[in-house]
């Protein structure tokens, strides 16, 4: 059964196009950083899609676990051709539970998955629940929306703090700068000053308004000892 069955992300269009999407460069380049810094062996990829960073990271030799609510999704990333260095695993499952045992995955990529968390509750309790399946030390790559998406006077759903539905419609947080370090810190992760903390697509002041996709911010992050 597939839970996001009649929704965009189950479409047959949409999961063509993300079955051909490449993988994302920088965190392509950070986990080869990380495997030189480190022993690195288990990568969880959270709402992992149709495999476009989850295949290539296992193609390079690691052990993948990918997850996604899309079974549609899950079934394109299964059928990638793949290189047999590393092993990719696929789970349907949320965001905020995930069928790992703690501390057991040595980094965890959230790329594109948390912005999709429809409230604060549930945004809080997926960071909490890859900071309890991450070990100590472990890397957190994040790509996720930023507030500067919205204009300023945007006003959030009613009740919560960064969740709007102006963009798609549907409630999807878009979060400072300030709030994501605050909330992955409150969460189990602190900025880990060796990684990337940059924001993609910000207009420039006087620009004009169009239309466009979101402004995106990427970081990485360590999880905080116990």
């Amino acid at each position: 059964m597939d839970p996001l069955a009649g929704s965009n992300w189950s479409s047959t269009a949409t999961v063509a196009g993300f079955s051909q999407s490449p993988p994302n460069a920088v965190l392509m380049r950070f986990i080869e950083e990380e495997r030189r810094r480190r022993p690195l062996r288990r990568v969880l990829d959270i709402g992992c899609g149709a495999g476009r960073n989850a295949a290539p990271l296992a193609d390079s030799g690691l052990e993948v676990i990918g997850t996604d609510l899309s079974w549609p999704m899950l079934q394109a990333a299964r059928s990638r051709p793949r290189s047999t260095r590393g092993r990719l695993h696929l789970a349907l499952c949320p965001m905020e539970i995930l069928p790992l045992r703690d501390r057991s995955v040595d980094a965890v990529v959230a790329h594109g998955i948390w912005n999709l968390a429809r409230s604060g509750t549930q945004f809080r309790q997926a960071v909490r629940e890859a900071a309890r399946a991450c070990r100590p030390g472990g890397s957190l790559f994040l790509f996720t929306f930023s507030r500067n998406t919205l204009p300023a006077n945007t006003q959030p759903v009613p009740g919560e703090t960064f969740v709007f539905t102006q963009f798609s419609g549907e409630p999807q947080c878009f979060l400072t700068g300030e709030q994501i370090l605050s909330e992955l810190e409150q969460g189990g992760f602190i900025r880990d000053p060796l990684g990337p903390l940059t924001e993609y697509n910000r207009p420039q002041p006087g620009q004009l308004q169009t239309p466009r996709g979101p402004v995106i911010y990427e970081a990485t992050f360590r999880r905080i000892p116990d």
